[in-house]
């Protein structure tokens, strides 16, 4: 299928992943989301063999840029039968090799820019000639470790006391701009949005580890990958850049969450706001923000006589 390949003074992207078409109403509905709030850089869908011709005519017919990016998987295969999701993560590692671009801030599907962030693509980071071995070879917010919803499946340390977002819970102001210490907690990456400046020798130091059976002990897949070997060497952002909705709920992090700082909302675990649009009053008020913005969008769509199940 043809590509629409961004203009070549676009050098700095956001990028997207998606395989199937279970996230595409997601994935539309972020990328309204950015051009909402005049983000000046275009999204990038990158895709897989697996992505179905309903899903490329929802992209073009909407003018979406889009690339064709390989399938990653470790060597030592790792069980995700608990969430199967994880099996596509580790393609979320791709960013990391896109050399064409200076930078790239990599989204999940999941997400509702609700600010503009754009400032992410001028944080300083480590330079491709680096090659992954500073103090800053990317960024990211957290990853909330206190598994709220007490799956039996996730590791026992994932635990409140574990968490880096517990650590600021005393001084909730400085929560709103800085992130915990890379190394709080657990030290671990939420992998949702990551920022990047390409460097080949980067990814070949992720291929490497792909390649070594460490990866059979790694429960959260591109995430633990990425905090095992860059360990404490990454930026850590504040929650706002990806506010995992759980860590609004009370007793969780709602000491540190505040619903007009946050630029970017990540819809993790299930249901999805799109599993069931009609049903404004879910349990999660977070829920009812992406539900408003994707009528807006569909509402739009329909004018412009963009008509389809997504």
């Amino acid at each position: 299928m043809d590509e629409n390949i961004p203009k070549p003074h676009a050098t700095k992207v956001w990028t997207t992943l998606i395989t199937n078409t279970a996230y595409l109403s997601g994935l539309l509905t972020l990328d309204y989301s950015l051009k909402r709030v005049g983000s000046k850089y275009p999204l990038v869908v990158l895709y897989t063999d697996s992505f179905p011709a309903e899903g490329h005519k929802a992209l073009d017919s909407r003018k979406i840029l889009k690339r064709h990016v390989p399938y990653l998987l470790p060597s030592a295969p790792k069980d995700f039968t608990n969430d199967v999701r994880f099996y596509d993560c580790w393609s979320k590692l791709t960013p990391f090799s896109l050399i064409e671009y200076d930078r790239v801030v990599q989204l999940d599907s999941d997400m509702l820019v609700l600010q503009n962030m754009d400032e992410l693509m001028d944080l300083e980071l480590d330079s491709p000639e680096m090659a992954g071995s500073g103090d800053r070879v990317f960024a990211a917010s957290h990853a909330c470790t206190c598994n709220p919803l007490h799956k039996p499946h996730y590791p026992t340390d994932w635990t409140p006391a574990n968490c880096a977002y517990t650590m600021q819970h005393e001084t909730p102001d400085i929560a709103q701009t800085a992130g915990a210490s890379p190394i709080s907690g657990l030290g671990i990456p939420n992998g949702g949005l990551q920022v990047v400046n390409p460097a080949q020798a980067t990814y070949d130091k992720i291929t490497q580890q792909l390649a070594t059976s460490t990866t059979s002990n790694y429960d959260f897949a591109d995430q633990s990958l990425l905090g095992d070997l860059f360990y404490g060497r990454w930026v850590a952002l504040p929650y706002i850049y990806n506010a995992l909705k759980t860590l609004r709920w009370e007793g969780v992090h709602d000491p540190i969450w505040r619903d007009e700082n946050v630029k970017n909302v990540h819809y993790i675990l299930s249901p999805k706001p799109w599993d069931d649009p009609a049903q404004k009053q879910d349990q999660d008020p977070s829920h009812a923000w992406w539900i408003e913005l994707n009528e807006k969008r569909l509402s739009e769509e329909q004018e412009a006589g963009i008509r389809d199940q997504f």
